[in-house]
């Protein structure tokens, strides 16, 4: 029987090597921890092994189809599978200065958006039976949906929406910033929280699929952390690091054979409805 195997992409710091630091410690099985930057990934994983822990390092950049490729061949080789999949992965780009809005849209959507779609899509032939999926979200998307134009709404909450319906709008929404007539064409000026959205939406869709295909208790769930004190956050949250990693944790580690939570947005390890959440303020 092959080795079971969990990787947490982009978990050289903060809630992603919290989640690692978390995993080594219950999870059977190997854990991968992924960076884009190999030196500082493999430092991250030299600072484990000081605790005696021993994730395993893989350089991943899930805005590079070959980066996520060479995953899936080390994945297949060496276990033959994949058990958890935490898309971790994200930047945020509102307050980033020195760019122009339309190229921190365009990367922000390329990292927290399509990244981690194209890495999902590409990983998925690899999820065995029982596999955990987890997009780490934000209730950001609370907030931003309810600065959309009720047509967006409406687009993003049709239970019939598709991948290419969704990847659609996330395209115009980058195209939009570029030709400024994205306020104009209802979308948010907040591409954060846009970004999260769409991935939100993409975890029902992916569920779907998944269970179209006839797949054996594959489960995929999207969810907030809580506003965590990272360096993301500029350590402003409200949450330990070690609070903020409680409900992705729920979420990689849920039970065979559940019949909920799946496809959905999990907050405080519990489903919320995220489009009609009122969020506290921050």
């Amino acid at each position: 029987m092959d080795k079971r195997v969990a990787v947490v992409t982009g978990s050289n710091k903060g809630i992603g090597l919290g989640l690692v630091k978390a995993l080594c410690q219950v999870f059977e099985g190997d854990v991968v921890l992924t960076a884009r930057d190999a030196q500082r990934g493999k430092a991250a994983v030299d600072s484990l092994s000081q605790e005696g822990l021993h994730p395993k390092f893989h350089q991943l950049d899930i805005t590079d189809h070959s980066s996520i490729l060479s995953l899936k061949d080390y994945l297949a080789e060496n276990y033959g599978g994949l058990d958890i999949l935490v898309n971790n992965a994200g930047v945020y780009m509102d307050k980033v200065e020195g760019k122009s809005f339309a190229e921190k849209v365009k990367e922000q959507m390329e990292i927290n958006f399509f990244g981690n779609i194209n890495c999902f899509e590409l990983l998925r032939p690899l999820l065995r039976a029982h596999a955990r999926v987890c997009n780490v979200s934000s209730m950001y998307a609370s907030i931003t949906i309810k600065k959309c134009s009720p047509d967006l709404v409406a687009r993003f909450t049709d239970p019939d929406i598709t991948m290419e319906e969704l990847t659609g709008i996330m395209k115009d929404y980058v195209l939009s910033a570029q030709d400024g007539s994205f306020s104009e064409r209802g979308f948010s000026d907040e591409m954060y929280g846009f970004s999260k959205i769409g991935l939100t939406v993409a975890t029902a869709i992916q569920q779907k699929v998944l269970d179209k295909s006839g797949a054996v208790d594959i489960v995929v769930n999207a969810c907030t952390p809580g506003y965590v004190k990272t360096d993301m956050t500029k350590y402003q949250g409200h949450l330990t690091l070690e609070e903020g990693i409680v409900t992705p944790m729920y979420c990689a580690l849920l039970p065979p054979d559940v019949d909920s939570p799946r496809g959905q947005m999990i907050r405080n390890k519990e489903p919320v409805d995220w489009v009609k959440f009122q969020v506290e303020p921050l």
